[in-house]
């Protein structure tokens, strides 16, 4: 016979599953927002970058339905330690998602406006940026999901890279610009698609930090280690 404790504990552990698979699943829909906007980029095709801007209000609308499923857990359960830094973590993980959703929507404005003009260059560095921060969000949602802090770690290390593709984008379009006045136009676009994707490496460096805060207890926002000052102590 399974007890009335048993049942809630189950339909507990249902809840959290079930807010763990929301999260991913805007965490993929996002996703989709990045890859979408760059190959409308790449192919030039406003039709898809238009798309990639209707999806905005589904992304807000999951940001509320995960919000809502956290308050009700949090009221019916009043969960303790790990359990409670889980749902206080996917509180905060759907506000940087819903912010690189945004970002991606910047993306494929800029986009429209592009398509509108000639290619100024052939696109070398800006999908490998895209690419490399999309692979940070996927890692640092799995690194969540699995409450590995490690993952999340080598996460918040390759932020370095796509700082550094974001200088490299920023010079080269510097140098367009100064070539030609005709370019600044396109160039400056471009610019902000570079400076947007490097926001998005941001973000999913600040949700890595949280994974680690979540498994450790350990808040390493603006120091990035696991090992704070005095490691010994």
């Amino acid at each position: 016979m399974t007890s009335s404790r048993e049942h809630t504990n189950r339909e507990y552990e249902q809840e959290l599953r079930k807010l763990r698979e929301q999260v991913l699943r805007m965490g993929a829909k996002v996703e989709e927002i990045i890859s979408g906007s760059i190959k409308a980029l790449l192919e030039r095709d406003t039709v898809l970058a238009t798309r990639m801007i209707a999806f905005d209000r589904k992304i807000n609308q999951m940001e509320i339905d995960i919000d809502e499923l956290c308050m009700v857990i949090l009221a019916r359960r009043q969960p303790v330690a790990s359990d409670l830094r889980f749902i206080t973590m996917a509180l905060k993980l759907v506000t940087d998602l819903e912010r690189i959703g945004d970002l991606g929507v910047n993306i494929s404005e800029r986009v429209v406006e592009l398509n509108d003009e000639p290619q100024l260059k052939p696109y070398v560095d800006l999908p490998r940026m895209a690419d490399e921060v999309q692979s940070m969000l996927r890692e640092a949602l799995d690194a969540f999901v699995a409450g590995d802090p490690d993952r999340a770690q080598a996460v918040i290390e390759r932020d370095k890279t796509v700082d550094a593709y974001y200088t490299q984008v920023f010079r080269e379009l510097l140098t367009y610009m100064m070539e030609d006045t005709h370019n600044i136009y396109r160039a400056t676009r471009l610019q902000s698609i570079a400076k947007y994707l490097e926001r998005i490496g941001d973000h999913a460096t600040n949700l890595a930090e949280m994974v680690v805060f979540m498994v450790k207890g350990k808040d390493i926002r603006h120091t990035g280690k696991l090992e704070g000052e005095g490691a010994g102590g």
